[in-house]
């Protein structure tokens, strides 16, 4: 069982797992970790039930386990799941997500 199925989000909060910085370029040189830069990019792994509106409706995240998302530059919280890194988010603070 994967970590992350034993943590479950609150509200409209959203645990995504960063992909991974790119470490060689396309011509083959290896990039040292401080000239690699953020990576915003990641993959939703877990998602909370939603958020109440102020009538009592549950308004539901509007991302999906498995989807590619695009996340600020800044925030989020850190969660360590068994010594892998994960990050939660409010579904608002998600940029947006990669559609084919």
């Amino acid at each position: 069982m994967a970590a992350f199925r034993k943590f479950l989000p609150l509200f409209d909060r959203v645990l995504v797992e960063r992909l991974t910085a790119e470490t060689v370029t396309k011509g083959g040189i290896m990039l040292p970790e401080k000239s690699q830069g953020k990576v915003l990019q990641a993959t939703v792994v877990a998602v909370g039930p939603g958020s109440l509106t102020q009538k009592g409706h549950l308004q539901p995240v509007s991302v999906k386990v498995g989807e590619k998302v695009l996340l600020p530059e800044y925030g989020g919280t850190k969660v360590v799941l068994e010594e892998k890194d994960y990050f939660l988010f409010r579904d608002g603070d998600i940029l947006g997500k990669y559609v084919d």
